[in-house]
């Protein structure tokens, strides 16, 4: 069997407009079957957040959502929480202090169960701060900020769902373009992955090799300095680094990427459900008043009339607007 979906979010994704990402993240765990295990370690609002993740995905059909909460290494060897992940069939960690997750999760049996999870198909997602600890190497911490500086950041071990990369999420929002670079450039092997807001990177085994599909309304950002050329041995202190020969791609909604290979693959034409719905009702509407027109049976504003009183408003979202992390780590 294959590894399951990884689903890497950049932070702020839509909760109630347009809630895409999330409402894909139940899909691909079984909707009406699917067991959520919400992992809040990473976040300073208490169970607060655990219950809109829990509102939001129990609205969008999931039929079970369980808190697996460690807040110590300790309470991570705890059984009933291990036993928690072993169940379910999607893992979402949310957002907030990634080196606080990773010190309390990382090489500790809730962390080998959501590993097994993967292992056994189950989709892992993460928001922010959780979608940093997938990768094996993770920003721990540091400043923003466009030119590559020595000593701009921190690195720590991720949970390495993600081999050989390094991600970083509120990409363009928060200028982390810099710091994503001066890893690459220390470390040449790994490539730099930068997540904007609601923005995801869905990556799935493709026949050994990992594809990454981006959705959402930013883009993902991909440094690959496997042929780079860097001072990064020799700069000092917090110098300017030469960063030459960095491959950069800018991949927006609908891009494919081979992980693997490191490639482009191909641009799919993505169309909203709800955007395609509301065309075609709008399509249907001018058919139906063509025909109106040319049979003469009405005139224009018993045509309107008849139209707004075919349309059927919209039922507005009554899910209360989420809390906002006020920090990532």
């Amino acid at each position: 069997m294959p590894n399951g979906p990884l689903m890497i979010i950049g932070g702020a994704e839509d909760k109630v407009r347009k809630p895409t990402i999330l409402k894909h993240f139940v899909a691909l765990s079984g909707g009406p079957d699917a067991r959520i295990a919400v992992i809040p370690t990473a976040s300073s609002l208490g169970r607060e957040v655990v219950d809109v993740y829990d509102a939001l995905f129990t609205k969008f059909g999931a039929a079970r959502v369980d808190a697996v909460r460690p807040e110590s290494r300790e309470q991570a060897h705890d059984p009933a929480l291990v036993k928690a992940i072993d169940d379910a069939t999607g893992v979402f960690m949310t957002g907030g202090n990634q080196l606080k997750l990773s010190s309390i999760v990382c090489g500790t049996p809730v962390g080998d169960a959501i590993l097994r999870a993967h292992e056994r198909g189950a989709v892992v997602a993460g928001t922010s701060a959780g979608a940093s600890i997938q990768s094996s190497h993770m920003v721990a911490f540091g400043v923003g900020g466009a030119t590559p500086k020595q000593r701009m950041t921190q690195v720590a071990a991720g949970l390495g769902l993600v081999d050989a990369t390094v991600i970083d999420q509120h990409f363009d929002q928060r200028n982390r373009y810099g710091r994503l670079l001066m890893i690459v450039a220390q470390s040449p092997q790994l490539l730099g992955i930068g997540v904007d807001e609601d923005t995801c990177g869905l990556i799935e085994d493709v026949d050994g090799d990992l594809v990454m599909r981006v959705m959402g309304k930013g883009a993902v950002s991909v440094f690959d300095g496997a042929r780079m050329v860097s001072n990064a041995h020799e700069a000092t202190r917090s110098s300017p680094l030469l960063a030459s020969g960095v491959v950069f791609h800018v991949l927006p909604e609908g891009a494919v990427f081979n992980l693997t290979t490191r490639t482009l693959l191909q641009q799919e034409q993505a169309v909203d459900p709800e955007d395609a719905d509301e065309l075609a009702e709008a399509g249907r509407d001018l058919r139906q008043l063509a025909r109106d027109i040319a049979a003469a049976d009405a005139t224009p504003a018993a045509i309107r009339r008849r139209l707004k009183l075919r349309r059927t408003p919209r039922p507005s979202d009554t899910t209360p607007p989420p809390p906002r992390e006020t920090a990532d780590e």
